[in-house]
């Protein structure tokens, strides 16, 4: 849009004014441009002096001409010699003798302005409808019964059109449900001539409609949108189709998110990357995770993900429905279109594929290739827990060469192992009574700085009472003693190992000593004993 100053000179013959008269009136012929005006134009707004026979700037002869931005060459007089603009503008132009016009270079018909200014909205006509959706102007018949909201439009004598539609379906304060009313009332046969359902008039009501969270009016506008999308082409779009879904998900009807988005084939919609994440969200916050597989093996397999936050909020749903394959396929996904998920949800998948209620092998080890991607020493720092979570489980399959590696791992690469990965590993080779390479790795522990404790010395000696090997446990027992304070457990474990091997001469030395020290000490701290420690100081006594 810009502003071109349009000089007549001298004197302006009748033709002139007849051709200003044309401008000025919308329903006549448009005037011929100019040659050099290369695209179509319209004049939009205009400012004339009061006389034009006043202007005496042109010969009879000369022609108003235009300047526009598309055609920046200059542009001739009709007849060159009688005038020159620029002597003109030297001479000084007076301001009262010039007629202004605003040219605007679009390409939108003149047709399409003399329409959007017929179809000017009526805004008391729309303060009338807006009231009654609201219910404040409620009408009331004779027999007192109040009137349907349509039967009250049809006396309004309105003059519909979109722009009439689109300020109603804008208006705040108006439930949704009316709403629907009035735009189903727009769209009945009688108002077809004046009203015809629109792509942008749809969506008003969607978006208008899917800020409420009311079950039945959800229901009430996809059962519309659904009908409309049947009879029209190309009038719903993806978009609506996914905030319903959307609206569904907050409502926990999953199965009713899952049937839109069944429904996008075929109401010639494309699915995209929110389609999928709207639906996984509705199924599982609904519990129906029978349905959610097939939704994420789709998902993945068109490529079609969301954001990387997006994904991660996917991982997290489908670890909660206890579908931690499915959420390691998007990861896995996720990971080859180098989406970096958040940290929480990658976290969250490896405590998963490690919880003991699955027990699986397999995934296990897919827990421990996801820790090759802590490769960042900064990750690897606040990766204790996941670490400590794969050790776990890795011993918990008795796959314990693995967990010794990963050990190794971290210490040489981080995170620093504490005591419990050590007894994790140290519980597992005892279980399997591989003492030897138990006792190494309590050696191990301790030139890393980690003192052996009660529990390793207890599970050590454990190990070797279930072999028969006392002289083992022996040796432990006397390591135990000049690092740590016993406890009653520790003679336990001796005392049912001599037993077991009929020892009991060994078994009644290791009960007296007990009795003598450890029985005492607690009995000086006002500890409770318990009541195999009642049993055995008993049958000390009786010795």
């Amino acid at each position: 849009m810009w502003r071109s100053r349009v000089i007549a000179a001298h004197r302006f013959r009748s033709a002139h004014n007849n051709l200003i008269r044309g401008f000025l009136n919308f329903n006549s012929e448009l005037p011929i441009l100019h040659s050099k005006v290369h695209s179509f134009q319209t004049l939009k707004s205009y400012r004339y002096s009061n006389d034009l026979n006043s202007v005496g700037l042109f010969s009879k002869s000369n022609a108003i001409r235009f300047f526009s931005s598309i055609s920046l060459d200059s542009i001739k007089e009709v007849n060159e010699g009688e005038f020159s603009i620029d002597e003109k503008w030297k001479d000084g132009v007076n301001e009262d003798n010039v007629l202004e016009m605003e040219v605007c270079d679009s390409e939108t018909p003149v047709e399409s302005v003399v329409n959007d200014e017929a179809h000017e909205v009526d805004m008391n006509k729309l303060d009338r409808v807006v009231s009654l959706l609201k219910g404040k102007d409620a009408e009331i018949d004779v027999d007192g019964v109040k009137r349907s909201i349509e039967s009250s439009l049809d006396d309004m004598n309105l003059d519909l059109s979109e722009e009439f539609v689109m300020r109603v379906l804008e208006s705040e304060n108006v439930s949704g449900e009316n709403l629907i009313v009035f735009f189903k009332w727009a769209l009945e046969d009688k108002n077809q001539k004046a009203f015809s359902v629109t792509m942008r008039s749809l969506d008003a009501l969607v978006r208008a409609v899917c800020k409420e969270l009311k079950t039945n009016v959800s229901y009430i506008l996809w059962d519309l949108v659904k009908e409309i999308g049947e009879k029209e082409n190309g009038v719903v779009t993806t978009e609506m189709l996914n905030s319903i879904i959307s609206l569904f998900s907050r409502l926990n009807e999953g199965m009713v998110g899952y049937e839109v988005f069944e429904k996008l084939n075929d109401l010639s919609c494309v699915t995209n990357a929110d389609s999928y994440y709207f639906t996984v969200e509705a199924l599982c916050r609904s519990s129906i995770f029978d349905r959610v597989g097939l939704v994420t093996e789709k998902m993945t397999s068109d490529g079609k993900l969301p954001e990387a936050g997006k994904i991660g909020n996917i991982i997290c749903y489908l670890c909660k429905g206890g579908l931690v394959k499915e959420a390691h396929s998007v990861y896995l996904s996720a990971k080859g279109k180098e989406s970096y998920i958040p940290q929480r949800s990658v976290n969250f998948l490896i405590t998963s594929l490690c919880d003991q209620n699955n027990n699986d092998a397999d995934y296990v080890h897919l827990a421990l290739k996801m820790l090759d991607d802590f490769s960042c020493k900064e990750k690897r720092k606040y990766a204790i827990k996941q670490f400590s979570c794969v050790i776990d489980a890795l011993c918990r399959i008795n796959d314990i060469d693995s967990a010794k590696s990963l050990l190794l791992k971290m210490i040489n690469a981080g995170p620093p192992p504490g005591h419990a990965i050590y007894n994790t590993i140290i519980n597992a080779l005892c279980k399997s009574e591989d003492m030897a390479e138990a006792k190494e790795m309590m050696w191990l522990m301790g030139r890393k700085g980690k003192r052996p404790g009660v529990f390793t010395y207890s599970v050590i000696m454990s190990g070797y009472t279930k072999r028969g090997d006392m002289d083992g446990a022996d040796i432990i027992l006397n390591q135990a003693k000049m690092n740590c304070k016993l406890t009653p457990e520790m003679y336990y474990t001796m005392i049912r190992g001599y037993c077991n091997l009929k020892q009991f001469e060994e078994a009644e030395k290791l009960v007296q000593e007990m009795a003598e020290k450890v029985l005492g000490e607690m009995t000086k701290k006002g500890l409770l004993f318990e009541g195999i420690t009642k049993s055995v100081a008993r049958a000390v006594k009786e010795l």
